[in-house]
């Protein structure tokens, strides 16, 4: 007669195996603390990819914002900028937006790459306009322009909303553009020249903040505590805010690394 045996916990295989996620852990006869005993994680250094984005979203806004609030130049002027704008505020920004896809943060994600695309997409139309292509904006009237502004004005709001969850800084960079946003749409679809000028204003303050935030995240980092404060704030555990669901994952994230900037 043959007699089954079962094998003790201690005598099970405990190789390191490969498990996807959402795979059915409990089919392979496995624990999430067999998971975590057995996965091994390869970490690659990020750097904070915001330093690059926000300073070069606020070289761009500044430059044009300024402009637009009146202190110099003409709308004409928008020529000249437009190379240095295409490279910082839209290059650099767009790159930093990518980066930071790779530190897994959302949030820096979609604004940078979204306003890196805007200014991309900005150096395109100013180029066209220098070679003859398109004509030259003489008036605040412009409704096709001001269009671009109202997907910007949406998704800067929310993001804004999403900083709230990060720190004051950030929301302090993302309120004034959104709102600047929806002025210049308005101005440019309504011909409103001083919804135009506000504008200007507004983007000029969301520079500034964005030279702050950018310089409080490179200084924290080169002296390995924080020197200039960015009102870091953080969830509570009330019931509406935990996670609705038990992703297989170490309790306190992954060792080693963390989720943003």
């Amino acid at each position: 007669m043959t007699t089954a045996h079962r094998t003790s916990p201690s005598a099970q295989d405990t190789r390191p195996r490969s498990f996807e996620y959402g795979s059915n852990v409990a089919a392979e006869g496995s624990t999430t603390e067999q998971w975590q005993e057995r996965t091994r994680l390869v970490l690659t250094p990020v750097a904070a990819p915001s330093i690059l984005g926000l300073f070069g979203f606020f070289a761009a806004t500044l430059l044009v914002g300024s402009n637009m609030a009146h202190w110099w130049g003409t709308p004409a002027s928008a020529l000249t900028v437009f190379p240095f704008a295409v490279m910082l505020g839209g290059i650099a920004q767009f790159l930093a937006g990518m980066w930071a896809y790779r530190a897994r943060d959302g949030l820096a994600t979609a604004m940078h790459g979204v306003w890196g695309g805007f200014w991309l997409a900005f150096g395109l139309y100013q180029l066209l306009v220098a070679t003859g292509s398109l004509p030259a904006v003489t008036t605040p009237l412009d409704p096709a322009f001001g269009f671009w502004f109202i997907p910007l004005a949406a998704i800067t709001g929310l993001g804004a909303f999403a900083a709230l969850a990060r720190n004051v800084a950030l929301f302090a960079v993302l309120a004034p553009l959104a709102t600047g946003s929806g002025f210049a749409a308005a101005g440019w679809i309504g011909g409103y020249g001083w919804c135009l000028t506000v504008a200007g204003w507004l983007f000029v303050f969301a520079a500034g903040f964005a030279f702050y935030a950018a310089g409080a995240m490179m200084l924290a980092e080169s002296y390995g505590r924080t020197i200039l404060p960015t009102g870091e704030l953080k969830a509570a555990a009330a019931v509406p805010g935990r996670s609705p669901t038990a992703p297989i994952e170490y309790a306190e994230g992954m060792p080693g690394s963390r989720a943003g900037q």
